[in-house]
């Protein structure tokens, strides 16, 4: 790991809520750092998930991720337009 970045939950997060956009139902609650959009989900920065582990919905049954490893590390890849959030900030 490089030396001054951290790659565990801490200072400079946030929680936001991430939902599903079909049936507006909540899927997890995350830990995001950064000010960027929602591309991806880390899988240690998850605070609560909702969903049976399968990256679909569990109300409407709706695919809104992939599993990836990125940075040696196991993520979530969002599928765009399939969760909304809130929480974060806007401009």
């Amino acid at each position: 790991m490089t030396p001054g970045i951290s790659r565990g939950v801490g200072k400079g997060t946030r929680t936001i809520a991430i939902h599903c956009a079909v049936c507006r139902t909540l899927l997890y609650r995350y830990h995001k750092g950064g000010t960027g959009g929602l591309v991806k989900c880390f899988v240690e920065r998850i605070a609560e998930d909702r969903t049976n582990g399968d990256l679909k919905c569990p109300k409407c049954g709706g695919e809104f991720a992939r599993r990836a490893t990125i940075q040696g590390r196991p993520a979530h890849k969002i599928i765009q337009g399939k969760v909304f959030t809130r929480g974060m900030r806007r401009r």
